[in-house]
């Protein structure tokens, strides 16, 4: 229960009044980005809900920040005594997105019947609600709360508000993609929350899988017997039957040539070189994640202690584990088995139709860190 309340403490983050990159109050937009649109809403801890709009196809980004208040520069020790919420400003394409397709995710990614918070955190400052920028989105968002109330999903009443946006505030950077930097912890945190275990009550199997985007085609995984020909036996034994090869006797634990690992099953990238560091350890380690939506994180107790499983979101191989001990600035450590991977070098990845990493892999850019 205190590790509980700990966690449920750490919970918060928030950003500013206009559709920007992650910057602070003020900045203009880019010209590329002055067809996009934004919404902004608060549905409790907003690590949670800037982790889940971020997955979806159409959102370009998600920021988390502080709005509906009084008082003016809250920061996460007195947005709650100024009266603010924490919130999550979706930048989003409406080409590819609509504002109602997006209340539509949100109403199915909170519980809009509950006045007193959100799952494990309590308080007015982490209450539901929708703000909206102009009339069409205020008519919008009643419309698709009364049609959530009609649809008789739940047996107690809506609460979540519909208010006008006056100002928003980004949130501490400590808060920013937190589930990408704080990995582990933010997995804990929000299994212990209630919150996937109330959407999975509510919305079904369905749902909770609706969280992430669908899979991609070009990185399904072969059939069992295609494996069986594709992959070494050691290959096979690692990714498929989740097997460890060994210690400083692996083709990429000392690797430091520029370049991406890609899942040897399917090919969806995994890992880059510049977050690639000697942890002593024999095997090849990372401190985060090329594409974090291509990592499923899994709890594995299979030595008699908890760890933290890694496999490959389209291949479903088993990669390695992640633990908390890493350096800075993510903390992590993300042990993998050479055998899962395979290496793509710098000046091959276009040719391998992995053109769009070669601006991570700069001159000034130096694996092996």
């Amino acid at each position: 229960l205190i590790l509980l309340m700990a966690a449920a403490l750490l919970a918060a983050g928030f950003t500013d009044n206009q559709p920007k990159e992650k910057s602070g109050r003020g900045a203009s937009m880019p010209e590329t980005q002055k067809n996009l649109k934004t919404v902004t809403l608060a549905g409790g801890c907003f690590w949670c809900v800037e982790a889940d709009f971020e997955k979806l196809p159409g959102v370009i980004e998600a920021i988390s920040g502080y709005t509906g208040g009084r008082g003016d520069n809250p920061t996460y020790g007195d947005y709650a005594q100024k009266g603010h919420v924490e919130a999550v400003q979706v930048i989003y394409d409406p080409a590819k997105i609509s504002y109602p397709q997006l209340l539509d995710y949100f109403w199915r990614h909170v519980d809009p019947t509950d006045a007193g918070g959100q799952f494990v955190d309590r308080g007015a400052q982490y209450r539901s609600a929708i703000f909206y920028q102009d009339a069409e989105q205020k008519q919008l968002a009643e419309a698709s709360r009364q049609a959530l109330a009609k649809s008789n999903r739940f047996s107690k009443p809506i609460v979540t508000e519909i208010l006008p946006l006056t100002e928003f505030y980004r949130a501490e950077d400590y808060h920013q993609d937190y589930y990408q930097t704080h990995a582990v912890k933010y997995k804990y945190y929000r299994w212990n929350s209630g919150r996937d275990q109330f959407i999975q009550k509510v919305w079904g199997e369905g749902q909770a899988a609706a969280a992430d985007p669908p899979g991609d085609p070009k990185y399904a995984k072969p059939d069992d017997a295609a494996l069986r020909q594709k992959l070494t036996p050691r290959q096979y034994q690692v990714t498929q039957q989740e097997g460890t090869e060994p210690a400083f006797q692996n083709e990429y634990w000392d690797n430091k040539k520029a370049g991406i690992y890609v899942d040897i099953v399917s090919g969806e990238p995994l890992f880059i070189s510049t977050d690639k560091y000697d942890s002593g350890t024999g095997w090849p380690s990372f401190t985060k994640p090329l594409e974090p939506g291509n990592i499923v994180e899994r709890e594995d107790r299979k030595l008699f202690s908890k760890r933290t499983e890694v496999r490959s979101k389209h291949g479903n191989s088993h990669l390695g584990h992640v633990f908390a001990d890493g350096p800075a600035p993510t903390g992590l450590r993300y042990c993998m088995n050479s055998a899962a991977l395979r290496f793509i070098p710098k000046e091959y990845l276009e040719k391998a139709g992995y053109g769009k990493y070669l601006k991570f892999l700069g001159p000034d850019q130096h694996p092996g860190k």
